[in-house]
C-alpha cells in the first residue's frame, strides 16, 4: 500500500554519508559557469521541442525553471544559491521560445499581484472595527 511506502523518520541517518550527489560539494560553484551549462542544454533542438510541448500542455514557465534547477541541485551540478541567482535569466530564455514560436503561455506569476496587494495594504484597511464583548467570568471586572 502506498500509504506505508514512506521513509521512516531518521532513516536518512542510517545510510552512508555523502551517498547522494546533493550531499557532496557541487561540481559548479560559479553562477556564470552554471548558466553556460544550462543555456547549452536548453539550446539543444530536442530540449527546445520538449519545452514547447510542455508549454502547449499548459505548464507555466516558472514551474519549468524550478524543475530544471531543482534537478541540477539534486544531481550535484550546482547549489541552491546558484539556482536562485540564475533563475531569472533561464526564465527569460525559456520565455523567448514560445514568444518566437507564437505559442500562448503562462509565466507562473499571475497571482503574485493579488498576494502583494493584500500584503501591502495600510494597516487600517485590514482591521475591521470590533467592539469588545462583555464577559461575566471569574476574571471579568464588575
Amino acid at each position: 500500500m502506498i500509504l506505508f511506502n514512506k521513509p521512516i523518520p531518521g532513516q536518512s541517518l542510517t545510510t552512508t554519508p555523502k551517498n547522494h550527489a546533493y550531499e557532496r560539494p557541487p561540481a559548479i560553484t560559479s553562477p556564470d559557469e552554471a548558466l553556460d551549462v544550462h543555456l547549452k542544454r536548453l539550446s539543444n533542438p530536442k530540449a527546445m521541442e520538449d519545452i514547447l510541448e510542455l508549454i502547449e500542455g499548459n505548464v507555466d514557465i516558472r514551474t519549468l525553471v524550478e524543475g530544471i534547477l531543482r534537478a541540477a541541485v539534486i544531481n550535484g551540478v550546482h547549489s541552491i544559491d546558484v539556482s536562485l541567482i540564475i533563475a531569472p535569466v533561464i526564465h527569460e530564455y525559456i520565455k523567448g521560445l514560445p514568444l518566437a514560436a507564437g505559442i500562448p503561455f503562462k509565466e507562473g506569476f499571475e497571482d503574485v499581484d493579488d498576494v502583494e496587494e493584500a500584503m501591502y495594504k495600510k494597516p487600517e484597511e485590514n482591521i475591521e472595527e470590533q467592539t469588545p464583548e462583555k464577559t461575566s467570568g471569574l476574571m471579568a471586572r464588575v
